[in-house]
């Protein structure tokens, strides 16, 4: 296949997928009913220059990673999934990685839920998607890239997120966090990807260490579906967090919600349009 073959298809996908399927308003003049440039590109966390240089032709051998948030981003089907791999000279993904494929009945979801704040993530704890008000709520994490995306990390070598924690209720969370990960390893032993996240773990966290080579017991007790975040601007709010596991794909959806009429929903609207205007800005 020719090397602009790729960029050719993904702007036939992109010119189809209407703004308002993924969130965004359709205002101002367009020349075509699909994404602008710019919109895919951000909402597949890629630059709008790398993107058109992708579609000129310019540049063609997108990584794994690119094709599987232009993907995402594009909302094909998984044949059109498959054919975009083939086309960037990859594999496409088989049943011995981690899945990252958000499927349509799950983004269908998702989109019920648009305003609501919902973190979607992948079996390593990887983020895969967060909508606006999830960011307006725990903070962006739309820019994060590579291993700054995975919530090990972020818990054990970076500055962890909004959520209150007391010590021993930290340390617990991560040993849970550790033992999920060993768990995910265990059932995708061939990929690649996951060894090296481990491997990077391992060298910059000595606590990942001890906890990825130790036998002490996870704690059985079941965890709060309470937590405390404390947002910069409207302060602590206590929420509910339910995390959906979506068994087929692996995937694991935590959506935070507070007692309708309370003073925490309206911290949490609050800080939900404080956000999403700052975002917006």
């Amino acid at each position: 296949m020719e090397p602009w073959e790729f960029g050719r298809m993904v702007r036939k996908w992109r010119d189809r997928v209407a703004p308002s399927a993924v969130g965004l308003a359709a205002g101002g003049r367009r020349r075509a009913s699909g994404l602008r440039r710019e919109e895919l590109a951000g909402l597949a966390g890629i630059s709008a220059d790398y993107l058109t240089r992708l579609e000129q032709g310019r540049a063609t051998s997108p990584s794994a990673q690119v094709v599987e948030a232009l993907a995402r981003a594009l909302r094909i089907s998984d044949a059109e999934r498959d054919l975009m791999y083939e086309l960037a000279g990859h594999a496409a993904p088989g049943p011995d990685v981690v899945p990252t494929r958000i499927p349509p009945s799950v983004q269908r979801l998702l989109d019920r839920l648009a305003h609501t704040p919902v973190v979607v993530y992948d079996a390593t704890w990887t983020v895969l998607v967060a909508n606006a008000p999830y960011e307006a709520l725990m903070g962006e994490v739309s820019g994060l890239r590579g291993i700054e995306r995975n919530a090990v990390w972020r818990h054990l070598v970076g500055g962890g997120n909004r959520t209150v924690h007391t010590a021993d209720e930290y340390a617990e969370f991560r040993a849970g966090l550790v033992a999920d990960l060993r768990r995910t390893a265990s059932r995708y032993p061939a990929d690649r990807s996951l060894k090296r996240l481990v491997g990077e773990l391992r060298t910059l966290s000595p606590q990942f260490a001890e906890l990825w080579e130790g036998d002490a017991p996870v704690s059985s007790r079941e965890p709060s579906r309470h937590k405390s975040v404390e947002h910069p601007a409207v302060g602590r709010i206590t929420l509910d967090c339910d995390t959906l596991v979506v068994a087929l794909d692996d995937l694991r959806i935590m959506v935070y919600t507070a007692e309708p009429g309370s003073e925490d929903a309206d911290r949490l609207d609050l800080a939900i349009v404080l956000g999403t205007q700052a975002l917006v800005e």
